[in-house]
């Protein structure tokens, strides 16, 4: 994969953390630069550590479904993109978010924000990409797009939440398709 598809896929990957940061900063009055800080820290962080993960447990059954792995990246990062989508248009409602930060509050939200980068790792396994390359551009987009989110949501309120998860399963649908078309005409 070039290094612009592995920054779609980050931006698309970073969507849902950011708009978790967005609600977040819908019901913080003051943020400061902690607040800045976690966010990016845990929702990057996570979104790293499950991508890396995703991989190496792809990167396990790699050999085995050779033949197939384009279709199992089309449909994960199809099943993706089609929830963020869905998601997008309220289907799914976000919990009741509070202004808080602890490690009670932002690890259920790290975790929740951050299983989708496990299936974006193992499409990258099937793909043979860079994992370190992808890893490390996962978690800065996240980071960046999650201390963004906190101040978009902070400023303007959810009004930006449903383009952001719109544009981010959009992205990934157009990835899964794309693999799907390339691996099918060559």
């Amino acid at each position: 994969m070039s290094i612009q598809y592995l920054l779609m896929l980050a931006v698309g990957d970073a969507m849902d953390a950011f708009a978790v940061s967005m609600a977040k900063g819908t019901v913080t009055r003051n943020p400061r630069p902690q607040h800045y800080l976690s966010v990016a820290l845990w929702f990057g962080g996570f979104q790293a550590l499950m991508t890396l993960l995703g991989y190496f447990v792809g990167a396990r059954f790699a050999p085995l479904v050779e033949r197939y792995d384009h279709w199992i990246s089309f449909a994960l990062l199809s099943i993706l993109g089609i929830m963020m989508i869905w998601e997008a248009f309220g289907v799914e409602k976000p919990e009741n978010v509070k202004p808080d930060f602890s490690v009670k509050t932002m690890l259920p939200l790290a975790l929740a924000t951050s299983i989708d980068a496990m299936a974006v790792g193992v499409s990258l396994a099937f793909q043979g990409a860079d994992v370190w390359l992808a890893t490390l551009l996962v978690g800065l987009v996240t980071m960046l797009f999650s201390a963004v989110g906190l101040k978009v949501g902070n400023l303007f309120g959810n009004h930006y939440k449903l383009v952001a998860e719109l544009v981010g399963g959009l992205i990934l649908l157009f990835i899964g398709v794309d693999i799907l078309v390339t691996h099918l005409s060559a």
